[in-house]
């Protein structure tokens, strides 16, 4: 059964006597630290000496290099990149842990892939927010709050669970309920969600474009048309919060008829068995292992798919659309 947490089952006292350190300031990591503080919390912020960290101490928070801060701190919230979290958390973080500390991730990802092994004597938890950094900021400064999940994988000092969902209801992590999942399910699904559903959605939109322009059709009415309007994430947006049947209520009759009478037009199954081959490759690590592989050499296959993409006719046409909405020539950048 489905445990969902909300505010009335925290309590940030429990975070009264805690020494908190948020390392890495990128967009997840600004948010929480500007919410943490809001809320009341006092914390440092551990991060290399670059852009980040001026933008941080614009931001009025005290920077220290990430050793000095997880050596200061007994609630550690690891916010980097998950391919360059593993070799930071070996070098600097492992060795200034003790008995009792916390480390808190926004990702299950180098914990179930083994990339992290959390000591036995220390409390190891899962925040993570099915939105982005502008998201968690925005949902905690409207009062409304964003989807999340929350997770224990170690209670070494019984008392994981009270600091987790302490930290959650600081972060307005609990205003529309945290569900609880495990690591392995958060990354799985995030990936899942990644690899299945964005790449189904991206090529739906291409083959769109391609049989409508070379119909004839000009290519600023149909990105406008297709998506550029907003009216698409208007509909998805509307359906994270009322449900889809419900947001489909919002469409035209002529509309909700020609979506629900042609859907199973593209129930095909070999849709299904590439999901279900994305899935197993997750699953199985085969993907961490990928990635482990290419952030190792420099990014070069991802550096080569951004190129193909930035050069396709989608792409082009979306950069002259976009600058005649904003008023500009066709041609400018």
């Amino acid at each position: 059964m489905t445990i969902v947490y909300q505010e009335s089952d925290a309590d940030i006292r429990y975070l009264n006597q805690r020494q908190i350190a948020v390392i890495g300031y990128g967009n997840l990591g600004r948010a929480y630290a500007l919410n943490l503080r809001d809320s009341g919390l006092s914390l440092v912020i551990g991060n290399n000496r670059d852009k980040y960290a001026q933008l941080a101490e614009n931001d009025g928070f005290i920077v220290k290099p990430i050793q000095e801060a997880a050596s200061q701190a007994d609630t550690l919230l690891l916010l980097l990149p998950d391919e360059v979290m593993a070799q930071v958390y070996l070098q600097q973080i492992a060795p200034q842990l003790r008995t009792g500390d916390l480390l808190v991730f926004a990702s299950g990802y180098n914990v179930t892939y083994g990339y992290i092994e959390p000591p036995a004597y220390v409390d190891a938890g899962l925040i993570a927010p099915r939105t982005f950094g502008v998201g968690v900021r925005d949902g905690y400064l409207n009062g409304l709050g964003y989807p999340c999940y929350v997770s224990v994988a170690q209670d070494g000092s019984g008392k994981a669970w009270s600091y987790v969902l302490a930290l959650g209801l600081a972060l307005g992590a609990l205003r529309q309920g945290a569900i609880e999942v495990s690591f392995n399910q958060e990354v799985e699904l995030d990936l899942f969600w990644q690899q299945a559903l964005l790449p189904a959605l991206h090529n739906v939109l291409l083959t769109a474009v391609q049989v409508l322009t070379r119909e004839g059709y000009p290519p600023d009415v149909v990105l406008t048309e297709l998506y550029l309007s907003g009216e698409l994430g208007i509909l998805l947006g509307r359906a994270g919060v009322t449900g889809w049947v419900n947001a489909m209520q919002m469409m035209s009759p002529t509309a909700q008829y020609g979506m629900l009478s042609r859907t199973q037009r593209f129930q095909e199954a070999k849709v299904q068995r590439h999901m279900e081959a994305i899935l197993d490759e997750i699953r199985q690590g085969k993907f961490a292992q990928e990635w482990v592989s290419e952030f190792a050499d420099g990014y070069p296959r991802l550096e080569n798919l951004r190129k193909r993409f930035s050069e396709s006719h989608m792409w082009r046409y979306e950069k002259e659309v976009l600058n005649i909405l904003r008023g500009l020539s066709p041609s400018d950048e």
